[in-house]
This record gives C-alpha cells, structure tokens and sequence, in this order.
C-alpha cells in the first residue's frame, strides 16, 4: 500500500500516525524525533494496538516515504501571540528535517508552525519540487470559517486562502447572499482567534487538525484530485511570488496538481496582497 513518514511524533504527529494506520490508509510508517523516550513510547503505544503496521524509526527511511508529515516543533500555547512568533524557535526542527530530506522523491506536508514559512523554507533548502510540498492549514482554517457561517445561518461553501494566521482571507464573495464588510471584519476576527479557547483550555489543537491531516493524505494516496485549499510555494499566482501561501489547488498523487487562480472581489483582493507582503518578508527572511 504506503508508507507514511512523521517527522516529529508528538500530539500531532503521533495521532496522525495513529489515524492513519487504523484507517487502513498506510501500512508502514517511518517514525522519528528529536526526544528518544517519546520516540520509543510511541512505538510502543501503537504496537500495543495490534494493527499489522510495519514501524521504522531508521531515519534514512524517512527519503523512502510516499508522504512524510513535517510536524516538529514547539506548539502554540497561551504565551506565544501568533503562529509567527515560532519563527526562530523551530527554524532548527526545520533545519533538520531539511537535511534529512535530501533525495526524498515523495510528497512533503508540513504542519509545523509557523507553516507557510517552513513549508517554503524547506521547499527552498532540500530542492523538492514546489508541486510536492504542500503546506497544511487551509483545511482546518476552511473547518472554523465554516462554523462561523453555520452560526450565523449564512449558506455557502467555506474556503479560506491566505496566511495561516492573523493574515487569512475568508472568501466570501463565492456564498449564496452577500456579507457586508462590516459582518467580514467581525467574522474575520472571531477566525484569527478561533484555535486560542481550545489551546487555553487543553494545551493545543488535536482532533481537528488530525483529522484534516489523515484527510489530506487520503486524498494524494488516492489520486483523488480533490479541491481544498492549502499553502503552496508561489511563482505568480495572485501576483505573489517568494513565498508559501494559502490558495484553492487540486491535489492527487504526485502532489498539487493544480493551482485554480480565483477571481476575488475588493475587499478578499485587499486582505490576500497583506498576506502576500507579510508571507514574503516572512519567508524571505526564513532563506537569508
């Protein structure tokens, strides 16, 4: 079937593992990180389950994965004010994963935070073509998007584009009935704050980000060629270069298959050039 690497198997990592072997999705994983005892736990807890998945944790068997799910890092919690500020904290988990991801011929999915960042940064250093890097957050920020709407009985298919962050661009010009600017702004600022009662409350973010993970990976295993969107490394589209952003794509096999360039209205048009800008320096800095 497939093999799915984790680089960094904590609260994500770990059940992203887990989700994916007990779906059946992969049937041979390649584990690794950085803490020895938590490496070996995590093994363990899933040998425990008595699923017939082949488990590595050879690092040189990361390059040999179809998928391998970049998730190391330090987390957001209460103390860190936006997904950003974890810049220079996991730029070295990044580094490292850079370096071990030499030669690696398969599909990349970074999560690790600051995301559009590392997936660009790691895009850049190991050489992976961009199509192969997929930058995972637009799912999840789509997910909390949609519930805003839902609470609010506006009708429509949720998409957010954008920086994974205070920079996103809830799309609303593609609903049933027009939102006014006003009600954008109120609904733009509930997203930016949408993760922060459940990092309060519990430590982090779990099922959502997991499932949505374990979904993608589906859909590249499967060929599916499904919507969704994600962060991808620019050359143009939007007008943005120089960066990983958030935009709607077409996923299959062999990564993103497709870029779908939208035509936004003013208000969406505004809010995707200050992400743009903001993702631009950020990255730029990132690869200096």
């Amino acid at each position: 079937m497939a093999r799915l690497a984790v680089f960094g198997v904590g609260r994500i990592g770990g059940e992203v593992a887990y989700l994916a072997a007990s779906l059946g999705i992969v049937d041979e994983l390649v584990l690794y990180d950085h803490n020895p005892a938590l490496l070996k736990a995590q093994v363990l807890d899933l040998q425990h389950t008595g699923l017939q998945t082949s488990i590595s944790t050879e690092k040189k068997d990361l390059r040999g994965a179809d998928i391998c799910v970049f998730a190391a890092g330090l987390p957001r919690n209460p103390s860190v004010k936006t997904r950003a500020d974890l810049l220079n904290v996991n730029l070295p988990a990044t580094q490292e994963c850079a370096a071990l991801l030499a030669e690696f011929s398969g599909v990349l999915i970074t999560v690790t935070n600051p995301m559009d960042v590392n997936n660009f940064y790691l895009c850049h250093e190991t050489g992976i073509g961009r199509e192969r890097c997929i930058g995972f957050g637009g799912q999840l920020d789509s997910a909390r998007f949609g519930l805003a709407l839902q609470n609010r009985e506006i009708t429509g298919v949720p998409y957010v584009l954008g920086e994974h962050g205070e920079h996103q661009v809830p799309v609303f010009s593609t609903l049933a009935a027009p939102v006014p600017e006003t009600q954008r702004e109120d609904i733009l600022l509930e997203l930016r704050g949408a993760s922060m009662a459940v990092i309060r409350g519990k430590g982090g973010t779990v099922y959502g980000p997991v499932l949505h993970i374990v979904h993608l990976i589906h859909m590249v295993l499967d060929n599916t060629g499904e919507r969704i969107t994600c962060s991808s490394v620019l050359d143009g589209e939007y007008g943005i270069d120089g960066c990983s952003l958030g935009v709607p794509v077409r996923v299959n096999r062999d990564g993103i298959c497709a870029i779908e360039e939208w035509q936004l209205d003013g208000w969406e048009q505004t809010k995707m050039d200050e992400a743009g800008k903001f993702a631009t320096d950020l990255c730029q800095l990132a690869v200096r």
